[in-house]
C-alpha cells in the first residue's frame, strides 16, 4: 500500500519501502541470539588417543619423509638409516621388497610405520599411507612423539 504525504498543493505517493519495521525485527532478533549464545554449550570433539604397544614388534618397515618431502624406506632392525630416496611411485615396491618372504600373507601381517618431519605438508603423509593401504597393507601407522 502506497503511503501518501501531503506538501502543500497535493498528495503524492512515496515510492520507497518502510525499513522500520525491519530494523525492529532484526534488533529483535540481535537480542535473543545475544542471551542464548550464552547457554550453549559447546561441542566436544573426541579426539583419538595414542596408545603404547607393549613392545615394539620383531619386524616392522620404516617410512620416513623428510622436510624436503623425500621419501627412504628401511628395514626396521636393520641399523642402517643412509637409505637412498625413493620416488613415490616405487614406495610400494620397496616396501614389498623388505617384507619377509616366509610368511604367506606378510604385507598384512608386518606393521609399517610412517614418519614424517613437521614442516612436511600433510598431503605427502596423506599419498603415503593411502598408497600403501591401497596395496594390500593392513597395519600402516603413523609415528608420533609423546607429549612431555
Amino acid at each position: 500500500m502506497a503511503v501518501t504525504m501531503s506538501r502543500g498543493r497535493g498528495r503524492r505517493t512515496k515510492n520507497e519501502i518502510n525499513m522500520v519495521p525491519f530494523i525492529d525485527v532484526m534488533l529483535v532478533l540481535l537480542i535473543i541470539f545475544m542471551v542464548t549464545a550464552p547457554m550453549l554449550s559447546p561441542s566436544q570433539i573426541e579426539l583419538p588417543t595414542v596408545g603404547q604397544a607393549p613392545q615394539q614388534p620383531d619386524r616392522f618397515v620404516h617410512v620416513v619423509i623428510d622436510k624436503d618431502g623425500a621419501i627412504k624406506v628401511v628395514d626396521g632392525n636393520s641399523s642402517t638409516t643412509n637409505e637412498a630416496a625413493v620416488p613415490a611411485r616405487e614406495l610400494v615396491g620397496r616396501v614389498r621388497a623388505l617384507m619377509p618372504a616366509d610368511a604367506a600373507d606378510a604385507a598384512a601381517q608386518t606393521p609399517i610405520i610412517i614418519s614424517a618431519d613437521k614442516a612436511v605438508r600433510y598431503e605427502a603423509v596423506i599419498d603415503a599411507m593411502d598408497s600403501l593401504q591401497r596395496a594390500g597393507f593392513g597395519r600402516v601407522g603413523l609415528s608420533v612423539q609423546p607429549v612431555r
